[in-house]
C-alpha cells in the first residue's frame, strides 16, 4: 500500500462521513423512518442496497473461492436476478398492502403470532450464526491478505481489522438507521461495481485472455464423469452438484433469500410505493447478472494463474490450496498503487454495506416482532432507541462467534449455502402456500414452519456428528437415519425437504378450519379487492415488462454457454 493507496481510502471514507452526518440529520422520530428510511425510498436507493446489501465478504472471499476450487458449480446461486423478478412481480404486491415492517409480522397477518415468534427466532439466530459471524470472519481475512500484515503491537492483525470494521459500520447504522444504510449504498455500489471489473480485466491480461483461463479450467476433470471446471450442468451423479439437485436447491434457497428474508425484502419494504419497489427489484435484478463475472470468475482466473505459474495462491498447512485467499491475492499482486486503494475501497464497500443491512434487519427484528409485540404502547422515539440498542447487542454476539468461524472448512461460500440449505425449505413453504393458497391454515403454516425448524437442525446435528465420529462397532451396514439425514447430497436433501414442508402445510390445512376471508383479504391470490388490482396495475408499464425480459434472456444465455 503507497500513498496514492492511502489518499484514495482517505477519499472514500470523507464521502461516507459526508453521507452519514447529511442522513443523521434527517428527523427519524418512529420505527417507519429508522427501519424503514421512512418509506420514500426510490428505485434506484432500493436497487443498489438490494446488490450492495447481498454482496458481501462471502463474496470477496467465498464465490471467488468456489470459482478457484470448483469453478462454475456455484454460479447458479449468483446468476439468479430472475428470482428477484420473482419477488417484484409475485410478491411486492401482497407485501406493500400488507403494510407490514418484517417478513415475521406479514406471517402473523396471514397466519398466527406463532408462526412470526418461530420465523422472528430462526432469523435472528441465523444472523448471528451465519451472515454476521461469516462477513466479519472474511472481513479480518480480506484485510489480512491484501495488507500483508500479521501482527500490530503484538495483535494478530486479523482481530483488528475484523472488529475494527464492526464497529466503523455499527456505529453508522445505529445512528443512521435505514437511510444510512440506503444511502451509503449509493455510494458504495458503483465504487465495488468499478473496482471489481478492474480486477477482472487486469486479471485476464496476466493470464492471456479469457480463451485461455477457459483452456486451463476445463482441462480440469471435477469428477469421474467428464465434466470440468467450466460445466455449469454436471452429471446427476457428481456427489457435490448434480445438476438436478443444484437446479432444485439453488432455486430453493434463492427463493427463501430472495422473497422472504428481511434482510433483503427490508429494501423493498422501503419504496415510497409499489411501482418504485417494483422497479428497484428489476435494477437489482440488473446487477445480479454481474457477481458471476465480477467475482467467480476472478476466483477461476486466479486458480489459471496458479496453474500457469505453479505458485500464485498461498497453500494451507494441509498442502491444499487456500482457494478462499483468491480474491485477496489478486488484490495484492496484481494492482498499480492507487487502483489498489480503489479496491480495498470496494472491498470495504461491501463489506460495510452488507454488515450495515444485517445489523437494521436484525434491530428491526427484535425491535417490532419482540419488544414492540409485548409493549405496544411504547413511545415511537423509545423504538428508535431500542433498535440502536438491539444493534448493539447483534454487533457483540457477532464478536463473540469470530473465533468459532476461524475453524469454518476450506470453502467459506460453500458452507454459508449448505446451512442455508436446511433453514431455507420450512420458511418457502410457508411462504409460498401462504400466498398461493387460499385453504392454507394459520396451523398449517406455523407446523411447517416448525417442521423445517426441526428437520434442519436434525440434519446440521447429524451433519456434526457422523463429520467428527469415527464408524462405530456394528455401524458398517446400511444405517436408514444416517442415510436420510447425512449421506443424501445436500441439494437433494434441500428439495425433498421442501417437499415434505409442504405437503405438513397441506395436510394440517386440510385438518384445520379454513382462515375468514376477511382476515386474509389483499394477503392471498385470488383475495385482492378492484382497488388493489387496480392500483397494482397502475404500478407497472411495457417497460417493466421489457427489461424483466431482457433479464430473463441473458440468465437463459448464461446457462447455454457454459451448459
Amino acid at each position: 500500500m503507497q500513498f496514492l493507496d492511502w489518499l484514495v481510502i482517505g477519499l472514500f471514507f470523507i464521502a461516507l462521513i459526508g453521507i452519514i452526518l447529511w442522513v443523521m440529520r434527517q428527523k427519524q422520530n418512529n420505527a417507519a423512518d429508522y427501519f424503514l428510511g421512512g418509506k420514500d425510498a426510490t428505485w434506484i436507493a432500493i436497487g443498489a442496497s438490494i446488490f450492495a446489501s447481498n454482496i458481501g465478504s462471502e463474496h470477496l472471499i467465498g464465490l471467488a473461492g468456489s470459482g478457484a476450487s470448483s469453478g462454475m458449480a456455484m454460479a447458479h446461486w449468483e446468476i439468479q436476478g430472475w428470482m428477484i423478478l420473482i419477488l417484484g412481480w409475485v410478491f411486492v404486491p401482497f407485501y406493500t398492502r400488507s403494510m407490514v415492517y418484517t417478513m415475521p409480522e406479514f406471517l402473523e397477518r396471514r397466519y398466527n403470532p406463532a408462526s412470526r415468534t418461530i420465523l422472528s427466532l430462526i432469523s435472528l439466530i441465523s444472523y448471528v450464526l451465519t451472515k454476521v459471524a461469516v462477513t466479519v470472519y472474511a472481513g479480518g481475512l480480506v484485510f489480512q491478505q491484501v495488507f500483508g500484515i500479521d501482527q500490530v503491537w503484538g495483535i494478530d492483525f486479523f482481530w483488528i481489522a475484523a472488529i475494527g470494521l464492526v464497529l466503523i459500520t455499527a456505529l453508522y447504522t445505529i445512528f443512521g438507521g435505514m437511510k444510512s444504510v440506503l444511502y451509503t449504498s449509493v455510494l458504495q455500489t458503483p465504487i465495488l461495481l468499478l473496482g471489481s471489473l478492474i480486477i477482472l480485466v487486469l486479471g485476464l491480461k496476466e493470464l492471456g485472455g479469457w480463451d485461455k483461463m477457459m483452456e486451463i479450467c476445463s482441462a480440469v476433470q471435477v469428477n469421474e464423469y467428464g465434466d470440468s471446471m467450466t460445466n455449469l450442468i454436471r452429471d446427476n451423479r457428481d456427489g457435490d452438484f448434480p445438476w438436478l439437485g443444484a437446479l432444485i436447491g439453488s432455486a430453493v434457497i434463492g427463493f427463501w433469500y430472495w422473497c422472504t428474508d428481511q434482510f433483503i425484502v427490508q429494501r423493498v419494504l422501503s419504496g415510497k410505493d409499489e411501482r418504485e419497489a417494483r422497479r428497484g427489484t428489476i435494477f437489482g435484478a440488473y446487477l445480479k447478472l454481474l457477481p458471476v463475472f465480477l467475482f467467480l470468475i476472478p476466483g477461476m482466473i486466479a486458480f489459471a494463474l496458479h496453474q500457469s505459474t505453479g505458485s500464485f495462491l498461498p497453500m494451507l498447512e494441509n498442502g491444499n490450496l487456500n482457494t478462499d485467499a483468491a480474491f485477496p491475492t489478486l488484490v495484492a499482486k496484481l494492482l498499480p498503487a492507487g487502483v489498489k486503494g480503489l479496491i480495498v475501497c470496494g472491498i470495504l464497500a461491501a463489506l460495510m454495506s452488507s454488515l450495515a443491512s444485517l445489523f437494521n434487519s436484525s434491530a428491526a427484528l427484535f425491535t417490532i416482532d419482540f419488544y414492540q409485540r409485548y409493549k405496544p404502547d411504547t413511545d415511537p422515539k423509545k423504538l428508535v432507541r431500542i433498535g440502536q440498542a438491539a444493534t448493539v447487542v447483534i454487533v457483540i454476539l457477532g464478536i463473540l462467534w469470530i473465533p468459532i468461524m476461524r475453524s469454518i472448512g476450506d470453502v467459506l461460500y460453500l458452507y454459508l449455502q449448505d446451512v442455508q440449505s436446511v433453514l431455507a425449505p420450512g420458511i418457502a413453504a410457508a411462504f409460498l402456500m401462504g400466498v398461493l393458497w387460499k385453504r392454507a391454515t394459520a396451523q398449517g403454516g406455523m407446523w411447517g414452519l416448525i417442521a423445517g425448524l426441526v428437520i434442519g437442525l436434525t440434519r446440521l446435528g447429524a451433519k456434526i456428528y457422523y463429520s467428527n465420529a469415527a464408524t462405530m462397532p456394528g455401524e458398517d451396514g446400511f444405517n436408514i437415519f444416517r442415510y436420510l439425514f447425512y449421506d443424501v447430497n445436500w441439494l437433494f436433501f434441500c428439495g425433498w425437504m421442501l417437499v415434505f414442508c409442504l405437503l405438513v402445510v397441506w395436510v394440517i390445512s386440510l385438518c384445520t378450519k379454513a382462515p375468514e376471508p376477511e382476515k386474509i383479504r389483499g394477503l392471498v391470490f385470488g383475495t385482492s379487492t378492484p382497488e388493489q388490482q387496480a392500483a397494482t396495475r397502475a404500478s407497472w408499464n411495457h417497460w417493466d415488462v421489457i427489461h424483466s425480459v431482457i433479464i430473463l434472456g441473458i440468465t437463459a444465455a448464461f446457462y447455454i454457454y457454459f451448459w
